[in-house]
């Protein structure tokens, strides 16, 4: 991912990646494919614009109420947020 976003890896193994996603206000992940299925748990509430090749939708995040989605999801996400913004992502290899 080429985006703004400042993205840490805390765990990499053959099993899962655990990565955190910290966006300062507009900042973004860049487009990207998800090559598995994954968990995000938001670490705060908030509000992400989410870009796909349909369009743009936005997702009201709320702290601790994680959400799972299936390998192939394609799009870029963006903080709609006036603060900082940021959640783990928990992909299952």
């Amino acid at each position: 991912m080429t985006g703004s976003a400042k993205a840490t890896v805390f765990i990499d193994n053959d099993r899962v990646i655990v990565t955190e996603y910290r966006f300062q206000p507009g900042e973004n992940t860049g487009w990207h494919r998800h090559g598995h299925d994954y968990v995000v748990v938001p670490l705060m509430d908030g509000k992400l614009k989410l870009v796909t090749k349909d369009g743009e939708t936005f997702a009201e995040m709320k702290k601790g109420a994680p959400y799972f989605r299936k390998e192939g999801v394609e799009h870029d996400v963006i903080s709609a947020n006036d603060g900082e913004y940021a959640f783990i992502e928990i992909e299952l290899k």
